[in-house]
């Protein structure tokens, strides 16, 4: 291990724990004094070990005992926006050593030292993985809810539900397309890599690892499919609001005219 990586996580085989606790982590005014490394946050926990925070609502932390979990969770709860109730998790465990290739082999991931500019790698596509892992749930429980109206439509020609109702869906997809896109920027390699262009090729095991790229691949058209299904709901609704006012006024036509004519006739 490095200077630095042994002093933050003892030994050579320890466990990583990444928790997405909510849409945001406001992480701005965190003490300089405990911060291993910036862009992402690295720091060092009081018991042993490193936590790696993201702004998109991720902790990762490295080595960390149970009540140095609970600590940090607690010094955070105040920080997390649009808190989840059950944080969505994965763990991950590690072997630092330099003799054996890196990768991940029976659920343990190689790496040639535990330098904080690797375990930061690590947190990166780590907390990819949890935030890809919680909208796969997401938009396969968006796509059960899309699945009554479509049978409703294919068997009855009529769509059931209202156009409020479908805006709403429609906002939440978008904000989950502009997390990952813009906040999380799970396509983008991580800022970390310019100033460490020598961990690109660890960086690319560990992408290809976890299918970082396919899964966002699969995830992005799932979210494309479910948008184009509700706006083409919303329009169909909308359509129909349309024809029903089309046939109020060619009835208040009618009324007005029966109205004069009768009008003459009675005249």
């Amino acid at each position: 291990m490095s200077a630095v990586g042994a002093a933050a996580v003892a030994g050579d085989a320890f466990q990583a724990r990444a928790l997405l606790l909510g849409s945001r982590l406001d992480l701005r005014a965190w003490p300089e004094a405990e911060v291993l490394a910036r862009m992402p946050l690295a720091l060092r926990l009081p018991e042993g070990g490193v936590a790696v925070l993201f702004r998109h609502g991720v902790a990762v932390l490295f080595g960390a005992s149970a009540d140095n979990e609970r600590a940090l969770r607690e010094r955070l709860a105040p920080l997390v926006e649009g808190r989840y109730p059950v944080p969505e998790e994965e763990t991950l465990a590690l072997r630092v050593d330099p003799g054996r290739a890196e990768g991940l082999a029976d659920g343990v991931l190689t790496i040639h030292a535990g330098s904080i500019d690797r375990l930061q790698l690590v947190a990166d596509v780590l907390s990819k993985s949890t935030l890809l892992a919680h909208y796969e749930t997401r938009l396969g429980a968006e796509f059960d809810r899309i699945e009554p109206f479509a049978l409703e439509l294919e068997q009855t020609g009529r769509n059931p539900g209202r156009t409020r109702k479908h805006l709403k869906r429609i906002g939440g997809l978008l904000r989950m397309e502009s997390r990952m896109v813009g906040r999380a920027e799970i396509g983008d390699k991580p800022e970390l890599l310019w100033e460490h262009p020598e961990l690109e090729r660890f960086y690319a095991l560990l992408e290809d690892e976890f299918e970082v790229r396919e899964r966002l691949a699969v995830v992005e058209r799932k979210l494309d499919l479910a948008g184009r299904t509700v706006r083409t709901m919303v329009d169909l609704i909308n359509a129909r609001h349309s024809l029903r006012v089309e046939w109020y006024i060619v009835i208040l036509i009618a009324f007005d005219i029966s109205m004069t004519l009768y009008g003459k006739w009675a005249g």
